[in-house]
């Protein structure tokens, strides 16, 4: 059935709500891959769940994701969630969002941020920027080989695993995580300090008399 949308406001009331369900569940974090539910990753858990990603969007079963796979990837995922907005918007299920529809969900939306207003919230509003300079970098970098992407996680399992138990804990992700944005953020420093010095070594261009 074609889904008629009211004009005007419609695409700003999806997003906030959008951005009240992630402030709502961001603090939980949850470990997508703990397939077994112990809290915990397994090494076949953590690299599964990255090779299992890429391997949906190779669209050509080539083993290989191009950038344009990730793009169409990208595009189903927010068509889908543009079409989960518009039934939780649609109350009757007719087809047609109606005006009291839409008022009560813009009410609904504006009591729930009330409640959870917050950096995080704000944060929820970025996501369509960063996932087009991702998908910037994903076409700098060229196609992603499923093999070499599986060898890379295995790689990063051992460095999370900190006790080597042959499980990486919520713990261990986080200060994972922690220690590869302090890395990076040394390797700006170093990349800038380098930049400036290699200015203040160039020689300077005569004036112009």
């Amino acid at each position: 059935m074609h889904k008629t949308l009211l004009i005007g406001g419609l695409a700003a009331l999806m997003l906030a709500s959008a951005g009240v369900a992630v402030a709502q569940q961001a603090p939980a974090r949850p470990m997508r891959a703990d397939a077994d539910g112990d809290s915990r990753l397994s090494q076949a858990e953590f690299v599964g769940q990255r090779v299992q990603r890429l391997t949906a969007i190779d669209a050509d079963r080539d083993g290989s994701v191009t950038a344009e796979e990730r793009r169409a990837a990208m595009q189903a995922r927010m068509a889908g969630r543009a079409d989960a907005r518009f039934d939780r918007l649609d109350a009757d299920d007719d087809g047609a969002v109606s005006r009291a529809e839409f008022d009560a969900a813009r009410e609904t939306g504006r009591e729930a941020r009330a409640d959870h207003r917050g950096p995080r919230a704000m944060r929820a509003h970025r996501g369509p920027a960063r996932g087009q300079r991702g998908m910037a970098r994903a076409e700098a970098r060229g196609p992603v080989v499923i093999a070499d992407a599986q060898a890379r996680a295995e790689q990063a399992f051992t460095r999370l695993d900190a006790d080597n138990d042959g499980f990486v804990t919520a713990a261990e992700g986080r200060a994972g995580r922690q220690a590869m944005r302090e890395h990076r953020r040394e390797r700006m420093t170093e990349r800038r300090a380098a930049r400036q010095a290699q200015r203040q070594a160039s020689p300077q261009a005569p004036a112009s008399e």
